[in-house]
């Protein structure tokens, strides 16, 4: 499409109850990011109340109507994915607009190829608008969805603003400076209550009945441990009150940042997490096991592990709206009532076949259908198996096939082939679930996020108990493959040759075990973890891995890139297979004022509790290296991290700590998969955590006092 050109949904497709939005964009460096933002607008062009202002705070229409998916690896790097469920907008609505803000003081100029795309529900591409002349401004409108009579329409808009996120939410009604105003006084009144209710505990314990929940930092207890599901609502909830990531670099112009308060202004309801401490147990002695709802002890075989996945997942699915939904809504399934089945027949020639499982979502009175093939431990998905599932899918009118493995799926690069008949009018989806994935999405929602109620909590606790559970079969990606031992042992003794295809399987097995490690740290933390692509190495992923197979060919080593959102720098992981060293980085920039003394004293006080054989370097302009050494002969000593010439000009430090790795290609207690997470756990939780996190730029301060 043309900026400024429109067309209608139904003449591209006839499946556009509900659409897939993606914005995407390609940074050179591999740092830069934006994020997207909804609004829903009444006949006036103005949103109806801030609630239809849908951003990273407030990602879900309670409706269903807006859900923002987050970010998609692809084959230029991610792309932040939006569902909207067309039919479940309320009919006051006449335009949804999309855009995307950078914050601090970056421009949209820094990208590439910033553009939008949208699907219809099978995942089917209809449209493409890419946006140019975007130096100077830091917020783009990409495009609009919006009625005619009773059907919807896409126009590519491109409209930029150099006043950001808050120049385009106020001029669409948004009340920036009220919701500010009330997050303020909601958190000066909360932190207040905290600091009087700490007084007063230090001056006399308050027994539980006295003051139910008084000492609880959650929330009130039920007596069990689990927080109440009955705990009063609040109008204006904190990120405080609702453990969530907070967006450290997000500029204070934004409209949930004022004085330095994060916050959720339109959360309707308190979300219910897990506590963050450890309930004391009863039990007699260690030995005695916690009754579950789901038992693993039973399993014996591959079919009772695959049989027992896939009923305990669906049932979860089912129960739990918010979980269900966050699986379903990628794969264009509208928000609707879910209903889940396991080993139904279906007709199939003179052999009927049993799909694992099939998922029912109902919306005003329409359907939409997947069945569901699972596999666990390790075992592959079969061709043929998959093939005849999209076939029965076709002729049955069902909208999707989902599979579920411990593998990874990887753009560019199917796990199984199958074969689309053209001539079939009705067009059948292939989605492709990790185990890592769904337990990564659990792990957002109890943990960092919070669902509607205890008991909801509580289910998907047991379902990531259950997929953690060694016998459970559902660990995610687990095997570096059969290349992978000849690969090796070619790069030891010289004889592995450009162009040797066992050297690009170990490639795409490296690219599926970090965006497993990615999935990990991101449940853990709460945050965004994702891998960095750089522009420089192609947009098409073919390409991409061949140059990467020939790298490994020539150095023997495997690279890679993680971008973890509040974090200063890139982490790197790299795995010399000549040496069998695994080693983890992270390239920190010099401070803009101050001293280099000052600089690298302050840096080995930031780093007083990480391991002492940690390598610091200095980098300084030109190819030449600058001072090094380990942290503990540099902590008695800093100012040998200082260059000798006074006027060379420091530019950063880089910080490395090298561990040996696994020599097998599984996930056994020596194997590589587990040695290479083990070692960026270790690098993110020793050095990683101490260091500073990234401030917002001191000319995006003086825009927002000049605004104030």
């Amino acid at each position: 499409m043309i900026k400024g050109s429109n067309v209608a949904l139904t003449a591209l497709s006839e499946d556009v109850g509900t659409v897939i939005v993606s914005l995407g964009w390609i940074s050179p460096t591999g740092e830069g990011d934006a994020d997207v933002s909804v609004l829903l607008l009444d006949d006036n062009g103005k949103v109806r109340s801030d609630g239809d202002f849908y951003f990273y705070n407030n990602p879900v229409a309670a409706d269903g109507s807006v859900q923002l998916l987050g970010k998609t690896p692809t084959e230029d790097g991610n792309e932040d994915r939006i569902c909207f469920d067309l039919t479940a907008v309320p009919p006051q609505v006449e335009r949804i607009v999309v855009a995307a803000s950078r914050y601090g003081d970056a421009r949209f100029g820094e990208l590439e190829n910033v553009q939008v795309r949208l699907a219809d529900a099978a995942g089917e591409s209809l449209l493409r608008f890419a946006i140019d002349d975007v130096d100077a401004v830091s917020a783009i409108i990409f495009g609009e969805l919006y009625r005619r009579g009773e059907e919807w329409k896409f126009r590519a808009v491109g409209q930029g603003y150099e006043s950001g996120l808050a120049g385009l939410a106020t001029d669409f009604g948004v009340d920036i400076e009220d919701d500010a105003a009330e997050v303020d006084a909601q958190a000066e009144a909360e932190a207040e209550a905290r600091a009087e209710a700490a007084v007063e505990v230090e001056k006399e314990p308050v027994s539980a009945v006295e003051a139910p929940g008084a000492t609880d930092p959650v929330g009130p207890a039920n007596g069990s441990g689990q927080p109440d599901p009955v705990a009063p609502a609040t109008p204006a909830a904190t990120l405080e009150a609702v453990p969530g990531p907070r967006r450290p670099d997000t500029t204070e112009t934004e409209p949930t940042r004022r004085t330095g308060t994060a916050a959720r202004p339109r959360t309707a309801k308190k979300k219910v997490t897990l506590p963050k401490m450890t309930r004391k147990s009863l039990a007699e002695n260690e030995s005695w096991k916690e009754a579950r709802l789901f038992p693993v002890s039973s399993l014996k075989s591959d079919r009772d592990r695959e049989m027992r996945a896939t009923s305990v997942l669906l049932s979860v699915m089912a129960q739990v709206p918010e979980f269900g939904r966050r699986l379903t809504a990628a794969f264009g399934a509208p928000s609707g009532r879910t209903e889940t089945f396991t080993e139904v027949s279906l007709p199939h020639g003179d052999t009927p076949r049993r799909p694992d499982g099939v998922i029912r979502v109902e919306r005003a009175g329409k359907l939409w259908t997947a069945l569901v093939e699972t596999k666990t431990n390790g075992n592959s998905l079969k061709s043929d198996q998959v093939q005849a599932y999209m076939d029965i899918a076709a002729r049955r009118g069902y909208e999707a096939v989902i599979t579920l493995s411990n593998d990874v799926a990887l753009e560019g690069s199917p796990l199984v082939d199958v074969k689309i008949d053209g001539r079939r009018k009705h067009k059948v989806a292939l989605w492709h679930l990790s185990w890592a994935e769904v337990a990564h999405q659990a792990q957002m929602l109890i943990r960092h996020e919070g669902v509607g109620n205890a008991a909801h909590a509580w289910l998907l606790q047991e379902l990531l108990h259950y997929l953690q559970h060694e016998n459970s079969g559902c660990h995610g990606f687990q095997n570096m493959g059969a290349a992978w031992v000849p690969v090796r042992n070619g790069i030891d003794d010289e004889t592995l040759c450009q162009g040797d295809p066992r050297t690009l399987e170990v490639v795409e097995s490296w690219e599926r075990l970090i965006r497993q490690v990615c999935l990990r740290m991101g449940g853990e933390l709460g945050q965004k973890v994702l891998p960095v692509q750089r522009a420089k190495r192609g947009a098409d992923p073919g390409t991409r891995r061949a140059l990467l197979a020939d790298q490994l060919c020539l150095d023997g080593r495997l690279q890679a890139e993680l971008r973890i959102e509040g974090t200063p720098g890139v982490l790197a992981v790299s795995a010399d297979l000549r040496t069998g060293k695994l080693r983890t980085s992270v390239e920190i920039p010099a401070p803009d004022q101050g001293y280099p003394l000052s600089w690298v004293k302050r840096l080995v006080r930031r780093l007083a509790d990480a391991p002492a054989d940690l390598h610091v370097e200095t980098l300084v302009e030109g190819d030449t290296g600058g001072p090094r050494g380990t942290l503990e002969r540099l902590r008695p000593e800093p100012a040998d991290l200082l260059p000798k010439n006074t006027a060379t000009r420091i530019t950063g430090f880089r910080l490395s700590l090298f561990k040996g790795m696994g020599s097998t290609r599984g996930n056994a207690e020596s194997g590589f998969i587990r040695s290479v997470d083990e070692a960026v756990h270790r690098f993110y939780t020793t050095v990683v955590v101490h260091l500073d996190r990234p401030a917002p730029r001191r000319a995006a301060a003086k825009e927002t006092a000049g605004a104030g």
